[in-house]
């Protein structure tokens, strides 16, 4: 179990992440970490908080029964190696269905299967038979009536796009060309989407100097370094927005049209090694805060401007198991101890923080059961702590755990004896922590901002209890694209 505060301020915002014309910003669950909550504590905190899209790497038991009856919108994963065995064989692919998404529904609102992670540029053996998993699978959501629910697709990086700029000429490396012209007839056919894995943060490293930073954080570009589509004229004021409109180009190319477009992973990382000096939480603060801005407006890219472009970031929290490079254990919006990495703002009245100058005290991530329900005692008894609040139907008495309810008496004593030499201890089961852990209309005692932050309950963290596989590198950009944006900078 983590820390009381995993998610201290960032799933709410998750969960009004979506505007009246329907366009949302969801967060991908990674769970390659040293530790992970039991998944009730999580879907308690997704239920209290309105979290309305999640997407999980696979098909986790725990997780999938404990969002039964919550209405949130899951995205399934079929892993790299389940996609083998799936391809050859119409009854695994049935039995799949049956195992991970009938056993579920209607209880869980599973909307949507993802085959695979980037399989055609991280398993290229397997691509002869990835459309032919989808078909079975999509076979086996007709015979148990499902399809018209169940949407199944398949998440590419852009790394199949030989040529991603200008985005007018955009098109998929021939290599694929039959994989790729049967998988979107596969779109086509059943109505779903094309899942998209876009990456702005590797657009930018791999291009030598190339394309502006600004460019790929959503930030203004002076004069002299507006992109500009040479052949449509289409002003691009983010790589963001230039991948997407390259795929639906890309798809286009192919002669279809229609088949709508989401993006299933964007990120930027916080933290890298040495060689990777891009990697700062100033720059994740500024490209995921804008992204969300950008999703949330509701238009399209250039191309396509009607479409909104609803997004997944990658990811909710650091996964510290993962092997690679320093910054592929950085991406998370969240340390595993609890903490906030940095500030995310959903308007000018409201904001994520995940530091603060207060000082809070909060029931320590796997105390002992018994020493803090003796601490709670104490201090909603002897200590005199006014408990109300986290008595039955009050505002801070969900999730209805004794870490919660603990954190806030041992907070609350803290708060008002600290200067006369109140401890944060409670035999062993407290600690300090600056970020606030007030939530929704729970206010914890020493909160200096209460009625613009908008945090989650503490005691709470979320992702599937087993590790996804065949997660995507994330690397992306061909050199091929890089020398078509020079050419088009040089125009301008």
């Amino acid at each position: 179990m983590m820390p009381g505060i995993f998610l201290g301020s960032i799933l709410l915002l998750i969960g009004m992440f979506s505007n009246a014309a329907g366009a949302f910003v969801g967060i991908n669950i990674g769970t390659d970490v040293s530790s992970l909550p039991p998944a009730s504590e999580v879907v308690s905190i997704l239920k209290a908080n309105e979290i309305t899209h999640v997407r999980l790497f696979d098909t986790d038991a725990h997780m999938l029964n404990a969002l039964s009856n919550t209405g949130i919108e899951v995205t399934v994963g079929v892993t790299n190696e389940e996609v083998l065995g799936i391809g050859q064989s119409p009854s695994a692919a049935a039995s799949w269905v049956n195992k991970n998404v009938a056993a579920y529904l209607p209880s869980t609102n599973i909307t949507a299967i993802a085959v695979g992670s980037e399989v055609l540029t991280s398993i290229p053996n397997a691509a002869p038979i990835l459309v032919p998993a989808m078909n079975y699978l999509h076979k086996a959501l007709v015979a148990s009536n499902l399809n018209y629910q169940v949407k199944i697709s398949t998440p590419q990086s852009m790394d199949i796009i030989s040529r991603p700029f200008p985005p007018s000429t955009a098109s998929f490396n021939s290599t694929w060309n039959s994989t790729i012209f049967q998988l979107l007839q596969f779109l086509r056919n059943t109505n779903s989407y094309y899942m998209l894995n876009a990456y702005p943060y590797y657009g930018y490293i791999n291009g030598d100097g190339i394309f502006p930073i600004d460019y790929a954080l959503f930030q203004p570009l002076s004069a002299v370094k507006q992109i500009v589509d040479p052949n449509t004229l289409f002003h691009y004021n983010s790589m963001f927005d230039a991948m997407v409109d390259a795929t639906y180009n890309s798809i286009a190319d192919y002669n279809f049209s229609g088949i709508p477009i989401v993006v299933t992973e964007s990120g930027w990382p916080w933290l890298g090694g040495a060689s990777e000096p891009d990697a700062t939480t100033e720059n994740a603060e500024t490209f995921n805060n804008n992204l969300i801005r950008r999703v949330l407006n509701g238009s399209g890219p250039p191309s396509t401007p009607a479409v909104s472009i609803n997004t997944y970031i990658y990811e909710l929290f650091n996964e510290d198991k993962r092997p690679g490079p320093v910054s592929e254990r950085n991406w998370g919006l969240f340390f595993n101890n609890g903490t906030a990495v940095y500030s995310l703002k959903l308007s000018n009245s409201q904001q994520i923080s995940g530091n603060s100058s207060s000082v809070f005290c909060i029931a320590k991530q796997g105390a002992d059961a018994t020493k803090l329900q003796n601490g709670l005692n104490w201090a909603c008894g002897q200590a005199q702590v006014n408990c109300s609040a986290i008595q039955p139907g009050k505002q801070c008495y969900n999730p209805d755990t004794v870490q919660n309810h603990a954190s806030f008496a041992y907070n609350d004593y803290y708060q008002k004896m600290h200067s006369a030499g109140g401890t944060c201890d409670f035999d062993g089961t407290a600690t300090t922590t600056s970020v606030d852990p007030s939530y929704g209309s729970c206010t914890f005692s020493g909160s200096s901002n209460s009625s613009s932050r908008t945090t989650v309950p503490p005691s709470a963290a979320f992702g599937p209890i087993t590790p996804p596989s065949g997660a995507s590198s994330r690397l992306q950009i061909t050199g091929t694209g890089i020398s078509f944006l020079a050419i088009a900078i040089a125009l301008i």
